[in-house]
């Protein structure tokens, strides 16, 4: 676990296999989670990927900092992340809220993405009434007043069991993320339009989704691809919008086969 400080924002992080000479892969976490949740990822995929993993300010152990916040605040950080430890040519893979972070980092620091994963997300996710109804639920309630709802968005029914300890734990992940930093990033997404930046995306990339995901379904991740230009698409069975967590052998499948294909693999 380390700390640094980007932006005046002291973010919470993790990179391994820094200066090994191999690629470079920085996962960007959802909303209400924090860098946790790629731990399965990280684990098969370290041997062979310098890989850097952080929490978004306003959550996990990263500053709260002044939200609400703009999804530019997140890839700012995230840019600064990259530039701190000199970074290049990054396979930049977005889960949901993640997504138009990555699409943002593309759009200001081209120079740093080699390619792109973008994960149960969307150029434009929701309506501005959907978050401003969230945002007051976590206001009067607290994020433990919305749980159940959204977890039902994030897993699959097979999934959410209660004496599934692993399923138990991701409710206490949320349960326990900052309010405050909650509904600061559900503003980012609510004021976020990525429409035509995906349509100027010129490197490598590709789009994927649980298919039972209740959050962001499979034919809205769909027209996020197709916005893209030579994008692949996939759809991973028996997971909902965390498939990383509910199906992490078939996520890190596709993201081995993506890489391998990529131009100069």
């Amino acid at each position: 676990m380390r700390f640094v400080r980007i932006n005046d924002v002291v973010i919470s992080h993790d990179l391994h296999g820094q200066g090994s000479g191999k690629p470079t892969i920085a996962f960007i976490n959802s909303l209400g989670t924090d860098r946790r949740i790629w731990e399965r990822v990280v684990e098969a995929l370290a041997p062979d990927f310098t890989i850097l993993t952080f929490d978004k300010r306003g959550h996990g152990l990263s500053d709260l900092a002044a939200p609400p916040y703009r999804i530019e605040d997140f890839s700012g950080d995230l840019a600064g992340l990259i530039d701190h430890y000199g970074l290049k040519d990054v396979i930049v893979c977005g889960l949901s809220v993640g997504g138009p972070i990555a699409l943002s980092l593309y759009r200001a620091r081209p120079d740093l993405v080699r390619a792109l994963v973008l994960a149960d997300t969307a150029h434009r996710i929701g309506t501005p009434e959907f978050w401003n109804a969230r945002i007051e639920a976590v206001r009067q309630g607290g994020i433990a007043s919305i749980l159940e709802p959204i977890m039902s968005r994030w897993f699959t029914a097979a999934y959410r069991r209660d004496d599934k300890a692993d399923y138990r734990g991701y409710c206490t992940m949320l349960a326990r993320q900052s309010p405050e930093g909650y509904a600061g990033t559900c503003a980012a997404v609510r004021d976020a339009d990525f429409t035509e930046v995906a349509r100027s995306v010129a490197v490598p990339t590709l789009c994927v989704v649980g298919a039972e995901d209740g959050s962001t379904p499979p034919e809205l991740v769909q027209s996020l691809a197709e916005l893209i230009p030579a994008s692949r698409f996939a759809i991973i069975p028996d997971a909902a919008h965390i498939p990383c967590v509910e199906a992490p052998e078939t996520f890190i499948a596709l993201l081995r086969s993506f890489i391998d294909n990529l131009p100069g693999a």
